[in-house]
């Protein structure tokens, strides 16, 4: 024991001698061939908090290297774009933001309001991407959640990207020769989510068919509520499900497809009140995200959950139809009412 203990004590001093050869070798490193730009050897250096950035410099400056010193830091000439990464999926960033926001928020803020600004991160990311070809960072997130002139100048310019005006179209046509009022919604115009224009085109669409003892088709596809629209995008939930209700009291069909995806606000208003609800095969549909719900319920949820074929399974859907049978099964339903 007594061995041991001296062994450690002789360990003690070389400790300092280590820390010096370190900064020896730094040094040298800045120093190494500095006047031979082929052979200059870079280093990245991470200063967390901040108090090594002037050592770094008076080493660059003793060795003649400090035009080689790149700073990148909050109002500084270079700064590093984490959110520049075209390749990753806008999931995976906004992820990543939300747990930034977890570290900052500690237990102060709940579970569920953490995973909700996830889900807006990640559609404000599709939406910069969108319109900016591919490129996103902080200022334009923050501008896009929080100025709300900034959103309508962007939503101008997401207009004449898509060619569309907004996230559905809607309208009437025949199948074999019979009038039905249709509704389409597009994930190109911000991930289809559902403002109040859309709100309203939908809500008018079924007024017009009530007016004209027409059955509807709604092609369903959304991230949910427009969370820039704030409380006025929530209430349209309750203003297009009034007029499915005024729709089906009149004794009119309803026919809702649902396509991947179809979740948040869309899924707990219009497009589960269908007389006949189709869903496309895998299609994610559901309100809250999977991770919310297990935090909810303090379960792990089983596997599929919230696909269409687990909905199939579960009685929340009637029937799954590929894409290239539904035309048929349209007719068929539309002929049958």
């Amino acid at each position: 024991m007594s061995g041991q203990t001296s062994e450690m004590r002789r360990s003690g001093p070389c400790r300092p001698e280590r820390r010096w050869l370190y900064q020896k070798n730094f040094a040298g490193g800045i120093e190494y061939e500095s006047e031979n730009y082929d052979k200059k050897i870079g280093m990245l250096i991470l200063d967390v908090k901040g108090n090594y950035f002037n050592q770094v410099r008076k080493f660059a400056y003793k060795y003649n290297r400090l035009d080689d010193v790149i700073v990148i830091e909050l109002g500084g000439k270079y700064k590093y774009n984490p959110l520049n990464k075209p390749n990753l999926k806008a999931s995976v960033l906004a992820n990543r933001l939300k747990i930034i926001l977890e570290l900052f928020s500690g237990k102060t803020t709940e579970s569920y309001w953490i995973d909700k600004s996830e889900q807006i991160l990640c559609e404000c990311i599709k939406f910069c991407r969108l319109y900016n070809d591919g490129y996103v960072n902080f200022e334009e997130l923050h501008n896009l959640v929080t100025n709300q002139n900034y959103y309508i100048e962007k939503i101008e310019k997401a207009q004449k990207l898509t060619g569309l005006d907004e996230a559905v179209i809607t309208g009437k046509g025949t199948i074999k020769g019979k009038e039905v009022a249709i509704g389409v919604m597009s994930a190109d115009f911000i991930m289809g989510s559902m403002g109040s224009v859309v709100g309203e085109r939908i809500t008018r669409l079924f007024e017009k068919a009530t007016e004209e003892k027409l059955p509807v088709v709604m092609f369903c596809c959304s991230g949910g509520a427009r969370m820039q629209e704030g409380t006025v995008s929530l209430m349209q939930m309750a203003k297009t499900s009034q007029a499915v209700k005024r729709h089906d009291e009149a004794g009119l069909l309803y026919v809702s497809v649902l396509t991947d995806p179809t979740t948040g606000g869309v899924t707990a208003s219009f497009a589960m009140l269908g007389d006949v609800i189709i869903a496309e095969p895998g299609a994610l549909i559901g309100f809250a995200g999977q991770r919310v719900i297990e935090q909810t319920i303090h379960q792990k949820l089983p596997e599929g959950f919230q696909r269409a074929e687990f909905l199939l399974k579960h009685g929340f859907i009637d029937k799954i139809v590929t894409r290239t049978r539904l035309k048929k099964t349209l007719e068929f339903l539309i002929l049958s009412n």
